[in-house]
């Protein structure tokens, strides 16, 4: 039986690292980040994902979440996850994380390759981008699913997203951080 295609389209800092984990223990091969230091990554994108998404199940992590429309034309019947975070949660941990390093794959996606300093540039693509997915699935509510791990999403939810059965084990949580 052939999977569908599953394209995590939750931005970086959401559980990224959560969702792959989660799918890997269903059986799926996932793909992580992609063309993160390549200085032309918004002009090669779209490309480099279709060079490799035949030899995966599961997409997250970016540029993933930027080509959603593309892969939902290009891959019929594949199924989205939208990761959402509390967007002050999030914001402080990009800022955390990342610093004042600087990357061509938020450079595309913010317009500023460091979110020091952009913080609300960041925070506006972000709860853009969340808006704008949910918008775009709005009548299609079996092609996406919304998870906050935060809020204590996990299995069930998933599993039935999937149709499949949950594991008879914990859900896993990567990089499990205490809102500030």
């Amino acid at each position: 039986m052939m999977m569908a295609k599953v394209f995590c389209v939750g931005f970086h800092k959401t559980g990224t690292k959560t969702i792959a984990a989660a799918l890997q223990q269903l059986g799926y091969r996932v793909m992580g980040p992609l063309g993160t230091t390549n200085r032309d990554i918004g002009r090669v994108a779209l490309e480099l994902a279709e060079e490799i998404v035949g030899r995966y199940d599961a997409f997250q992590d970016n540029p993933w979440p930027i080509l959603y429309r593309e892969l939902d034309q290009r891959y019929p019947g594949s199924r989205f996850i939208l990761t959402l975070r509390d967007p002050r949660d999030w914001i402080r941990s990009q800022v955390a994380y990342f610093g004042e390093k600087e990357s061509p794959m938020r450079a595309w996606i913010y317009g500023f390759g460091s979110p020091v300093g952009h913080e609300d540039t960041y925070l506006q693509r972000f709860t853009d981008h969340n808006r704008e997915v949910l918008a775009y699935f709005a009548d299609r509510p079996d092609d996406l699913l919304a998870m906050d791990f935060s809020r204590g999403d996990g299995w069930e939810a998933l599993c039935r997203f999937l149709g499949r059965e949950a594991p008879d084990e914990a859900f896993p949580h990567m990089n499990r951080t205490q809102p500030a």
